[in-house]
């Protein structure tokens, strides 16, 4: 990589941060749930547009864009996701959700105008005729829904004719200028568990008579966690949380029918495997002295992100030369899950964690309606990712 390369994705970068800025606030003003990011895939169209670069439109959202010849050297591949959570914005900022109920409480609108600065930078590096290779930037609808979009625009070809892929992922818990990076598993599977039990119902004073729907579901939420940590290794990270309960309307009403449905995530790819039927045999004999009727529902959803060696060392090189040395951190493996997994299954990559907290100020934590990004992190995110390009293509194991 060379001195003229790093000079002029500094320099673009900061003439773009003013716009970046504005992208990504009317993108979190106006956001949108999965595989509806109509708005946000035509905000990101036009401004690609606007600078001479052709967009494919992607089914029913989301796009990619080529930038530069791949010659001798392949296609890098980039990504981004689009899509906010149905979560209520609580962070009482000027830009704030215009949505009742839908906020971009994990960063993805941070994402997204990173990733529109990484193209226009790349965009001004071929150019000037400093583009050593081709690279396709991907945004990506449907993130936060299991298996997650990148399995649907999979298998529209967006990976075709790639060698390589890279994402970043917002961390509000560290400090803008670093990035956190880990080689190997970087998050966790994530599986979704919903138990729908059922009985004739009754009175609260003869639950002897009837199936207790209420108590059944306890049994549920107390017990199936505690049958894992005997089934499975500890040491694979399995992982099982209920978010979601409901049952009854009445105090006095042992209700028909109730509901319980949570996330199994597992750190381990090989306990991936083996978590969801051993959950689904403990929850049916938990039940089974009850006198209920139970539907068991196990979706399996993605599995960890893991990232590459080589491709690793990529990013952190490319880390380094925008943040300097001290930039670059280690961080830890995740229980949260990400679908940019599904792309490492096909080609070689890595994911890095972005950091987005104030110097100083208040950590926060994904998927929270109050959760706030420092926007410093755009410009370094844009930067990074477009080294990350330039150092994958010339960086190449021996």
């Amino acid at each position: 990589m060379t001195a003229r390369i790093r000079e002029l994705v500094r320099e673009v970068a900061h003439r773009l941060e003013p716009q970046l800025i504005a992208v990504r606030r009317d993108l979190h003003a106006h956001p949108e749930v999965s595989f509806a990011e109509h708005r946000s895939t035509a905000v990101v169209a036009d401004a690609l547009r606007d600078a001479g670069l052709t967009v494919r439109l992607l089914e029913p959202t989301g796009l990619t864009c080529d930038i530069g010849s791949a010659g001798e050297r392949g296609r890098v591949g980039l990504r981004a996701d689009l899509d906010a959570l149905p979560i209520p914005e609580q962070t009482g900022l000027a830009f704030a959700s215009r949505v009742a109920g839908v906020s971009h409480a994990c960063g993805h609108d941070l994402h997204t105008a990173i990733g529109l600065g990484a193209a226009l930078i790349l965009a001004e590096l071929d150019r000037a005729g400093e583009l050593p290779m081709g690279v396709r930037y991907v945004f990506q609808p449907a993130e936060e829904v299991q298996p997650g979009g990148a399995q649907h625009i999979m298998a529209q070809g967006v990976l075709e004719g790639l060698e390589q892929v890279f994402a970043l992922h917002c961390d509000p818990k560290v400090d803008v200028g670093h990035v956190g990076s880990k080689p190997g598993p970087i998050t966790a599977s994530s599986d979704t568990l919903t138990v729908t039990v059922r009985s004739p119902g009754g009175h609260t004073s003869r639950p002897h008579v009837t199936g207790d729907v209420v108590f059944a579901l306890g049994q549920v939420i107390t017990q199936t966690g505690a049958v894992l940590d005997r089934r499975l290794d500890a040491r694979q990270g399995v992982n099982l949380t209920w978010g979601m309960v409901g049952a009854g309307r009445a105090p006095n009403a042992i209700p028909s029918e109730g509901f319980v449905k949570g996330t199994l995530r597992c750190l381990d790819t090989a306990a991936w495997d083996r978590a969801g039927p051993i959950a689904v045999d403990a929850i049916r004999h938990v039940l089974a002295p009850l006198a209920v009727e139970a539907d068991i529902e196990h979706v399996r959803g993605l599995p960890p992100v893991v990232n590459t060696p080589w491709q690793v060392v990529a990013i952190e090189s490319a880390a380094r030369a925008v943040l300097g040395d001290d930039g670059v951190i280690a961080t830890e493996q995740s229980l949260g899950g990400e679908d940019f997994a599904w792309f490492l299954t096909r080609l070689p990559g890595a994911m890095i964690r972005l950091g987005t907290r104030t110097p100083g100020g208040e950590s926060h934590d994904l998927h929270r309606g109050d959760v706030v990004f420092d926007e410093r992190a755009i410009a370094l995110g844009a930067q990074v990712m477009a080294m990350t390009a330039v150092t994958a293509a010339t960086l190449r194991p021996d």
